[in-house]
């Protein structure tokens, strides 16, 4: 189920994972995260794809962060790809990025807001990388259909991933309902689990959005235990350091024993 040809651990029987930070802040951040969790994904025989924004355009504030440069950001992750053997997935905004970021990674990724945009969703498929949607957080996940048909429809060859970041609740809050994985895939596509974005709190006061990390391994066993093929959890060194979604971030320290119990969830329902 994993539309990836350079992924490891392909023929494993587990989920697969994506996961890095959530924006691309550094060469030597970025290479640390990846060096870690590879580690980690290897000893368990887990497939990997490293997660990391070369640019966040999706900001509340005018001054908060979004890169440090377009060019710089992808060959980092280009490095990261070389350096370590896995493939990388970034996220696109605006159709003309779509054939610049392809260049440098394996899969493109279409944010939760921008589900819709149906040039933006063509101008990923013609690239014949892999493309991972989000599904916004005002969508259900049956409505999630037209966005693999308008992939396939530009291009029937395109591997497409769907993930879940849950749903508006209220004003500042989100809410998972996990009914919406079976239905996605029963579009025949993997589905994912975003971990960590599905706890977010947005639309705070203070312009920086909140969360609660506490829930994140509920969020991944549950999403497990319903049959998701594959988990993006965000996760830093330090998360209250992170220039981007701290709030919801996993430490990275606690990374190792996340997937040690949810190897044991996965074994336990095969």
């Amino acid at each position: 189920m994993i539309p990836i040809s350079n992924i490891k651990n392909a023929d494993s029987h587990l989920f697969f994972l994506m996961a890095g930070p959530c924006a691309i802040e550094g060469r030597d951040m970025a290479l640390r995260i990846a060096e870690h969790i590879t580690s980690l994904t290897d000893r368990l025989k887990i497939p990997y794809i490293f997660k990391g924004s070369y640019r966040k355009a999706n900001r509340t504030k005018i001054d908060s962060f979004t890169g440090i440069g377009d060019e710089k950001a992808l060959k980092i992750l280009e490095e990261v790809r070389n350096t370590f053997g896995v493939p990388v997935v970034t996220d696109i905004h605006e159709s003309h990025e779509a054939a610049f970021a392809a260049e440098y990674v394996d899969v493109l990724q279409i944010p939760a807001f921008l589900c819709r945009q149906t040039e933006l969703l063509a101008a990923a498929a013609k690239t014949g990388k892999a493309v991972n949607v989000k599904k916004g957080q005002f969508l259900s996940g049956a409505s999630m259909k037209f966005a693999v048909e308008k992939i396939n429809e530009v291009n029937p060859e395109c591997p497409v991933i769907l993930t879940d970041r849950g749903n508006s609740f209220g004003y500042g809050d989100l809410i998972v309902d996990y009914r919406n994985l079976p239905e996605m895939s029963s579009f025949g596509v993997p589905v994912v689990m975003d971990c960590t974005h599905s706890l977010q709190q947005p639309n705070q006061a203070s312009g920086v959005t909140g969360g609660k990390p506490k829930l994140i391994e509920t969020i991944a066993k549950a999403a497990i235990a319903v049959g998701a093929d594959g988990l993006f959890i965000e996760t830093h060194f330090n998360p209250s350091e992170a220039k981007s979604d701290g709030a919801n971030m996993l430490p990275l320290d606690q990374l190792e024993g996340l997937l040690e119990r949810l190897v044991r969830v996965r074994e336990a329902i095969m």
